[in-house]
This record gives C-alpha cells, structure tokens and sequence, in this order.
C-alpha cells in the first residue's frame, strides 16, 4: 500500500469526534487518594471563558443528557455551580448520585441556599466546602454547613504544616472526608502522606521529584532500550514488528487497542506490521510508546493519561502542519511528562533517545513550534487560557479538542493498562 493509500485509509477510519455538543470550557482535575489512585476529578473552569449563566445552562444540559458524565467516566465528581443553577435546577442531581457540589464558605450564611442544601444532604446529594484557608469551625454558620457537608477541601500550599495537621485531624474526628488541596510540590505532598486526608489534589502530580543522583530502575531502562530501538535507524513497518515481536504483552496490548470498536477499522489487523503500514510509522511508533509506558505500574494512572492527553491535544492544534510535524507533535506532548514518568530530569532521560532537534528543543529549551503547543496545552491544564484575553471561538475549539484528548487517552490507557490473556 502506498503511503497516500495509508493515510487516506487510516484518515477515513479515524474515530468520529464525540457525539453531542459538550466542548465545555473545563478541565477535569484529579484528585488521589493516599494510594494514588482516582478518588474524584474536579471540573474546573477556564478563568474568563465567558458569560457565567450562558456556561451555567451549557453545565445543566450537560449534566441532563449524560454528557459530562461521559467526560469523567462514571467516576465521583465535583464542581462549583452558581447559587441561581443550584435554587432553580438542583434537582437534576439526584438522577446523577457521583456527581458532587463545591461550595464556597459564602453559602454558610445565604438561608435559602442552606435551605436547599440540607434538602440535598438528606436526599445523600455529595456536597464539599472549599474552606481554603478559612478554619471552619470558628463560624457559627460554617459550622451549620459542616453539618451538612460530607467533605471539606483545605488549602494545603497556603496553611501552614501545623494548622493543616490540626484542621485535617479536627475534622476527620467529625466523620468528615478532608481533601488537601493546591499541593504543588513534593515537599507538601509528603507532609500529607501523614495526615489523615482521603484526597490529595495538586500539580504536584505533574512535576518530577528532585533527586539529586538519577537512577533509572531496571523497568525504566527497559523501556528506554526500547524507545531508543524504535528511533535508530528510522524502523519501517517490517522492523516495527521485529522489535517487539518478542514482547507478547506489548504486542497483545498494541493489537487489542488498534483492533477496538473506538477505531471501527474495517478488518482486523493480525500483526503489528500490518498496523503500522495501515496506519503509518511515525503512529504505530507513537501507540508502542504509550504501550510500554502503561507498563509502568509504579506510577499514577492518572500521570499517564495527563500525558496522552497532552499528546493528542498536541496532535490535534498541530493540524494545520504537514503529517509527519502532526505526528512529532504528538511525541512532543506525550513525551512533556517523561521526565515525571521516569523520576529523572529531561536532560537526563532525553540523553538515551535519539529524537529530533524541535523536540528536544521543546522539552528542553521551550523553543520552536513544539512548545507554543505545549504551552497552550499547559494553559488549558491550569485552567489560565480563558484569562488571557483569548477568542471565544479558540477556546470553544481547544474545549471540543480537550474533550476529544479525553475520549482517546480514557480508550488507549483501558488498553495499556491490560494483561495479555
């Protein structure tokens, strides 16, 4: 098959975008709990993104037809809705049990909001204060609200160790579940692994640890053999499959994945070979480091579909360029948390791949092409794009690219998460 008939091939039996129109302007934050593992996501919302009631309609219609249920999963999930949403339409959450409310401290002292909140804490509505710095148990009208509240988000970066000790330990005496919240460093998420927190939430997830002498278990080198063997040389298709012929896990995991009803591909493809003339080198390279990656099964799995999202959020802003930039793109985004991944500095772990100038120019320097995407991926993540002045129709269209990300990255990491059978 010849490289046009590839790409219009695979071109025509890419997923079809997301039915229905969601493209809310939110980004879904994960919180983990003490394992690591998804205790909840919060959907927050780009800061300036637009009229408050228009965006408040969008999140109720949403909410209605399953849609932002679809976004996070089925998993329990939180997000502040204005207080005229919650008076006139609160019902709507009963029909959704994991879908939760965070309220300001503000509420404590609006009757008719406190009215329809203990209404909804009887019906087991799930209800979180953000107390942020506040100590809530010094108000009167805080302390009716943690009477109906099940959890209580403190804010971790800005309290010190030992009033964040104290409040988290008050209030999980109460029967309370306290969430810790804006844990951006390692240093903070440390100090909560002693405390008795059921959530942790922070860019603390995104970032390396510092160290001060790298070490790459024997797990991590493994899989940097094999993304240096997939680089050198420029494999084709019949060197793709001889790589990993003799890994079945991975072979099983890359073929499962290609072969899913997400792609509606129309056969199956037997061998990893095949797929990679079906879809292209550059992809079935770019799908085998995502397999390998989900090997890692000491790291979050939250921390790998932050990284294929930002791949495939990446891929899609890069459409206006040539195919293989579209692809080097992708590499870029996934690659953005390698250094996170791998416990290691990028300069250190990009040392053991041989990749391209504008993508290790990204990683490293923030230059070139590469990393004005990233840059506006990273935006999206801290929720900052909407307050920078940007068009309503840029973010409308990096909203319906992020849902997509989300989609993709949630069906490829069911796949490289597996166990051959």
């Amino acid at each position: 098959m010849s490289e046009t008939a590839v790409t219009a091939s695979a071109a025509s039996h890419s997923p079809a975008p997301p039915t229905g129109d969601l493209s809310l302007p939110v980004v879904r934050v994960p919180m983990l709990d003490p394992d690591r593992q998804l205790f909840a996501y919060e959907l927050a919302f780009q800061r300036g993104a637009g009229d408050e009631a228009m965006l408040m309609q969008h999140v109720l219609s949403t909410i209605a037809d399953g849609a932002l249920n679809r976004l996070v999963r089925g998993n329990r999930t939180f997000l502040s809705l204005s207080r005229e949403l919650l008076l006139g339409h609160a019902d709507v959450l009963q029909h959704h049990p994991r879908l939760g409310v965070i309220l300001p401290p503000a509420a404590a002292t609006d009757a008719d909001l406190m009215d329809l909140l203990r209404k909804m804490a009887q019906r087991g509505s799930l209800l979180m204060l953000d107390a942020g710095t506040t100590a809530p148990e010094d108000s009167a009208a805080l302390e009716a609200l943690l009477q109906i509240v099940q959890f209580v988000r403190l804010d971790a970066g800005a309290l010190s160790p030992e009033q964040l000790r104290e409040r988290s330990e008050s209030l999980h005496e109460r029967g309370i579940w306290v969430v810790a919240g804006h844990v951006d460093d390692h240093a903070t998420y440390q100090r909560c692994l002693a405390l008795p927190l059921h959530a942790i939430q922070g860019r603390h997830l995104l970032i390396p640890d510092r160290v001060d002498v790298p070490v790459l278990s024997a797990n991590r080198l493994s899989i940097l053999r094999l993304m240096r063997m997939l680089q050198d040389g420029n494999p084709g298709p019949v060197e793709l499959g001889e790589i990993i012929r003799n890994d079945a896990i991975l072979s099983y995991k890359l073929l499962s994945c290609v072969n899913s009803a997400y792609f509606a591909l129309p056969r199956q493809l037997k061998s990893v070979q095949q797929a990679a003339i079906f879809f292209g080198v550059t992809r079935m390279r770019n799908w085998i480091y995502t397999m390998a990656l989900g090997s890692m099964d000491d790291r979050p799995p939250e921390l790998l579909r932050a990284a294929l999202i930002r791949a495939h959020m990446c891929e899609k802003l890069a459409d206006g360029l040539p195919r293989e930039q579209r692809e080097m793109a992708f590499t870029a985004g996934l690659f953005s948390l390698l250094d996170t991944l791998m416990s290691a500095p990028m300069e250190f772990v990009l040392t053991q791949l041989p990749l391209v100038p504008e993508i290790r120019e990204a990683l490293v320097e923030n230059k070139g092409p590469f990393a004005q995407l990233l840059e506006q991926v990273y935006a999206w993540e801290a929720g900052t794009l909407g307050a920078q002045q940007t068009q309503p129709q840029r973010i409308q269209r990096l909203a319906a690219i992020y849902l997509e990300a989300t989609q993709w990255a949630d069906q490829v990491f069911a796949h490289a998460e597996q166990q051959a059978a």
